[in-house]
């Protein structure tokens, strides 16, 4: 079955809607680590700052654990009652976990209760985004068509960046208008609760979103994929893998770890370090229209493989570069050459991995196995590298991620080009818009 090729401003209203939803739930997932500098000594008071700091680093990788879950139940979920049903239920996980952490008190008043607490709620957290990337990703490629698929796609990442950017605006607006001992004490509790009435917008405005022709165009009776079906198609599972790995460790290096990094190892101010972080992003989220738009016309791979190549020879130079920074200014800069470069995975590859499945399966194509690298790899970068300081062997860090990438490179040089997938399965053709 077919239906009717979607209108340019169908695609746009549908894209928006579900944009707007992610930009919610990663601003909530990003709020997390923004504020972590000031809620730390709540849950875990020590006279070590870099202790401190590791404990919620731990916390925060947690939720990564909890990952391939929300990719496995709401990819299966997706696939069988539709990527508009997986998004709204996503969005309702992320809003509980915010709520909770507005609320939670800190371990003066109910001890060792608050740290749990708090790990509760990122596993909420950790569920809601485990099954949005999934969700979101295929809905965004499903929704784009073929001829702009890897403009349109790179959205998914626009908003996931724009989410982490509000989250750094309200953290640079309270630094303004509180004292440091009052974000200390309650100020980072806002945050998570603007967090959890704006997810209740997005679930209203998700539900008003329209399915996608491709999910429609799946008979009814292969609807509901499973695990073993997943594993009918073994070398695009390993290649999501692969080439997860060494994206994502990159990309959390340079967006959630940097601001703590310019804090614990260049000593800037926090406030420093939260505006060259802040304007670095905003670069980051306008190149990636930009690469989505240039995978379009030279394809995907070649994008991916001028990240691993540049990755991995940039990687150390920048971390060692960025370790003695001494302005605003040199750490902006630094960040957003880093950033470039890891827009070369970050624009493009939701959109490759959804290439990589058929429609029946792709929610949870795309989402498990993205889940389980991210968690392995983007989820652990953060507390590896803090524990490679505490050892006194940072720099180990810096090769770790050089690394990773060039794991990830073999795997980009050698996976198949997927930009003319997708197109007979929407009954559109390859010059739909």
């Amino acid at each position: 079955m077919t239906t009717h090729t979607p209108s340019s401003l169908y695609r746009l209203r549908s894209i928006f809607g579900g944009s707007v939803g992610n930009l919610v739930e990663w601003y909530d997932w990003y709020t997390y680590s923004a504020f972590s500098l000031y809620f730390a000594k709540s849950f875990f008071p020590s006279s070590s700052p870099t202790a401190s700091l590791l404990s919620t680093a731990v916390i925060f990788a947690v939720g990564f654990f909890m990952r391939p879950i929300g990719g496995w139940m709401l990819g299966l979920y997706g696939d069988r009652y539709g990527r508009k049903a997986a998004l709204t239920a996503s969005v309702l996980l992320m809003s509980g976990g915010s709520l909770l952490i507005a609320i939670v008190p800190g371990y003066s008043t109910i001890g060792v209760a608050a740290p749990i607490l708090l790990v509760l709620a990122r596993l909420l957290q950790g569920l809601s985004v485990g099954g949005e990337y999934g969700a979101s990703a295929t809905y965004l490629s499903e929704m784009a068509g073929q001829k702009h698929r890897g403009f349109w796609s790179s959205f998914q990442y626009v908003t996931l960046i724009m989410g982490q950017l509000i989250a750094l605006g309200v953290l640079l607006l309270l630094q303004r208008v509180m004292s440091e001992s009052a974000l200390e004490a309650w100020g980072w509790r806002i945050p998570f609760a603007i967090g959890a009435l704006c997810a209740v917008v997005a679930v209203w405005l998700r539900r008003g979103l329209e399915e996608t022709t491709a999910f429609k165009n799946v008979s009814p009776n292969a609807r509901g994929s499973t695990v073993r079906a997943l594993l009918e198609h073994p070398r695009s599972v390993l290649t999501v893998f692969g080439l997860t790995a060494g994206g994502t460790v990159a990309f959390y290096t340079f967006t959630t770890y940097a601001q703590k990094f310019l804090v614990n190892t260049a000593h800037f101010s926090k406030n420093d370090a939260t505006l060259a972080s802040a304007a670095s992003l905003f670069v980051f989220m306008l190149l990636q229209p930009v690469v989505g738009a240039i995978s379009d016309k030279v394809g995907r791979r070649p994008v991916l493989t001028t990240f691993g190549v540049l990755g991995t020879l940039a990687t150390v130079p920048l971390l060692n570069a960025l370790s003695t920074a001494t302005s605003v200014n040199s750490a902006w800069l630094l960040l957003s050459v880093a950033l470039l470069i890891v827009s070369g995975y970050t624009a493009i590859n939701a959109v490759v991995k959804a290439e990589l499945f058929p429609a029946e399966i792709r929610a949870l194509g795309v989402g498990l196995p993205y889940a389980i690298a991210v968690s392995v790899f983007g989820g652990t970068a953060e507390p590896i590298a803090l524990k490679f300081k505490q050892m006194g062997h940072e720099a180990w860090f810096y090769w770790y991620v050089t690394a990773l990438i060039a794991m990830s490179l073999v795997v980009y040089v050698t996976m198949p080009e997927t930009g003319k997938a997708m197109a007979a399965e929407e009954g559109i053709g390859s010059e739909a818009a």
